[in-house]
């Protein structure tokens, strides 16, 4: 089993209007090394904006992320495909922190005409670890108090893709064998199934056999 932990950085939104797009993916895979849980690889791209292509101060500030690193990036399209390709063709989790990086992965694949399909396995680790710790259902934990409470350093730059999927996979390899996780598709959660492109405000198991369908456009 293979288990991969994401985080999405995302370009700040101040005013009513502006937009957020990806400009970095950062992702740790975790994996059974004998029998224990171990990261053993891990990948890290910036992602070229699209709709609004400048960088506000904003955004550099809280990311670190500069119009340099952004500028010389791939789109979404382009770095999916490499994340994809780096997941690898086994069964996999998808696992993130909260569910907003879901929900904004799946809002900008379908705006830019991407497929969704390879979006499954998908859980939340903050939901899991409430559960395990009988957190009311109204209280989200942020991810360095959830580092805190188990006592594991934090390391690297906090609201940096790479740094806060390292992070949260140690958490993972923590509560490994307290977690359960779920086998799921998109079409499972309504919520999913019912967003409109566009709007401001995840199919089977081992979906890499049709990875050269994907981007239709790129094999012009």
């Amino acid at each position: 089993m293979t288990i991969i932990v994401y985080d999405l950085e995302m370009t700040v939104r101040r005013k009513k209007g502006q937009i957020a797009e990806i400009i970095e993916i950062g992702a740790a895979k975790v994996g059974l090394v004998g029998e224990t849980p171990q990261i053993i690889d891990t990948f890290q791209s910036f992602v070229r904006p699209v709709v609004v292509t400048q960088l506000t101060e904003d955004t550099t500030s809280f990311t670190g992320i500069t119009q340099e690193d952004v500028n010389t990036a791939g789109t979404l399209a382009q770095v999916i495909r490499e994340y994809t390709e780096w997941m690898g063709d086994e069964e996999y989790f998808l696992c993130a922190w909260g569910p907003d990086d879901q929900r904004q992965l799946v809002q900008e694949c379908r705006q830019h005409q991407i497929s969704t399909d390879w979006i499954v396995n998908h859980n939340n680790l903050q939901k899991m670890l409430s559960k395990i710790y009988k957190l009311e259902k109204h209280q989200q934990m942020g991810l360095k108090p959830a580092l805190e409470m188990l006592e594991i350093p934090f390391s690297g730059s906090h609201h940096r893709a790479m740094d806060d999927a390292i992070n949260t996979a140690q958490i993972l390899v923590k509560l490994f064998d307290q977690f359960q996780f779920r086998r799921n598709k998109l079409s499972d959660e309504p919520k999913f199934e019912s967003e409109v492109v566009y709007k401001t405000d995840h199919f089977e198991n081992l979906p890499f056999a049709g990875l050269a369908n994907l981007f239709p456009d790129q094999q012009k």
